[in-house]
């Protein structure tokens, strides 16, 4: 790492700490030929396939997307924060193994609604209806047959 202040490319890491949340490191380091001190911060570079919706448009994922539609489907259901972020991590390790630069939208709502049925059965019937466009009771009756299975 050069030194911000001369340039000087040798420098030493003194202290080394993990954020609370463990999303980056703080260090602290030490130019070995003007002594002055600095603080460096690593986090991890993550790329996420773009999204392309029915249209053809691409757009970039936006994981606040995707917990807003979760917590819309989930609103009054007896879920935690916690299985919800564990459901979304899930979503977002699942996005990175496909190892695509660009994903359909349609992919994206069945790995939803996979984690949503194992989450609660009434989220993801209301997920699935407006997801899928329901037009009948028809639909939803198929759908919650097939949850019943």
């Amino acid at each position: 790492m050069k030194c911000p202040y001369c340039s000087h490319p040798d420098t030493q890491v003194v202290e080394t700490r993990v954020s609370e949340d463990g999303g980056f490191i703080r260090r602290r380091r030490r130019c070995a030929s003007c002594d002055k001190r600095f603080t460096t911060y690593e986090r991890p570079d993550v790329n996420f396939p773009a999204i392309v919706k029915k249209d053809g448009r691409r757009i970039e994922y936006e994981k606040g997307k995707l917990i807003a539609s979760m917590k819309l489907a989930l609103r009054k259901r007896p879920v935690s924060t916690e299985q919800v972020d564990a459901a979304i991590e899930r979503i977002e390790e699942k996005l990175l193994n496909l190892g695509l630069r660009e994903v359909p939208s349609a992919q994206l709502g069945e790995l939803v609604m996979q984690e949503l049925k194992k989450l609660d059965k009434v989220a993801y019937v209301r997920f699935a209806s407006v997801y899928r466009s329901f037009e009948d009771m028809n639909d939803f009756r198929t759908l919650v047959e097939e949850v019943g299975r």
